[in-house]
């Protein structure tokens, strides 16, 4: 969700200031300062038969490119994000902040080895998007990084260069930066393209065959939910109705900072996930539309 809003005082270039935030997450926001101090980990089986089933079938319409498991988990969870605007917020400076975007971000290996160097991917889905054009801008922006064996600018090459510096040098500038981070004043060349200041940072962990796994969030940054992917197998689940039945199976674990929501709003988020996956029609609707779903 892109929000034109006017800038006030206590804002940040990239949020503004939730200056009617709850006490409780005040309260909390000044004692547990920390975010790998108020992380809540969520780890749940997806069924993702009909997704599977959906994506085969879209697919078959485009063999030039194809959409993967990946891009509709992204998709889905930016349309999460977009329904449950408190996942878009954050606790940095010891205030709330709500983002002026949605942003998603993950890691591309350049090559599937152990010396190959890793690229940092962002995007920002716009309301009018939907599976299909984002499926574009994640094909395109990793055949474009995968055509060099190195950085090809922007944050990769900050963190190369500020790499480079000696010992002596890194170490006040990292205090600096630290410094900088905590009111929200740093530079654009530090936070433009840095998973560290996206809403969700997701890891396709299925695509090297391991299974979905507790991933730690930072303290630097602004990022507050890490969501990681497992391998899609399958597996003998309970319907609805108490029969057994053999379905595609997704693992999928979420950390979060506690500060942003309840876990009752964490639940509700997971259970939409669950809805748009058994109804992947969804996700050819643009982002602005809501999907409908009735929390329970």
């Amino acid at each position: 969700m892109n929000k034109k809003t006017k800038r006030h005082f206590g804002d940040r270039r990239d949020a503004r200031w939730v200056k009617d935030a709850p006490g409780l997450q005040t309260i909390m926001a000044n004692i547990l300062v920390n975010r790998t101090d108020c992380e809540v980990f969520l780890n749940d089986k997806i069924d993702a038969t009909e997704l599977v089933r959906f994506l085969e079938e879209k697919n078959a319409s485009h063999p030039e490119y194809k959409t993967t498991i990946f891009h509709a988990v992204l998709t889905a969870l930016a349309r999460m994000v977009k329904e449950r605007p408190k996942l878009n917020c954050f606790i940095q400076g010891r205030r709330m902040y709500e983002r002026n975007v949605i942003s998603l971000s993950f890691v591309a290996k350049r090559r599937f080895a152990d010396n190959a160097d890793e690229a940092l991917m962002v995007l920002e889905p716009g309301d009018e998007d939907s599976l299909d054009t984002i499926s574009q801008k994640i094909v395109g922006d990793v055949k474009e990084t995968r055509k060099s064996e190195h950085s090809t600018g922007g944050i990769d090459s900050t963190i190369d260069t500020l790499a480079r510096l000696p010992r002596p040098l890194l170490i006040p500038l990292m205090k600096l930066i630290r410094i900088l981070d905590f009111w929200g004043k740093n530079p654009r060349f530090l936070t433009d393209g840095d998973p560290n200041y996206t809403t969700i940072l997701a890891s396709n962990l299925g695509s090297i065959q391991c299974p979905a796994v507790y991933h730690h969030l930072n303290n630097y940054g602004t990022n507050s939910i890490m969501v990681t992917l497992g391998t899609l197998h399958k597996e003998e689940m309970l319907m609805p109705d108490g029969h057994k039945e053999i379905r595609d199976v997704i693992d999928l674990g979420a950390t979060l900072d506690e500060r942003i929501a309840d876990g009752f709003y964490f639940a509700r988020s997971l259970k939409l996930i669950k809805y748009i996956f058994a109804h992947p029609e969804l996700l050819d609707r643009p982002l602005r539309e809501e999907s409908g779903y009735q929390y329970e």
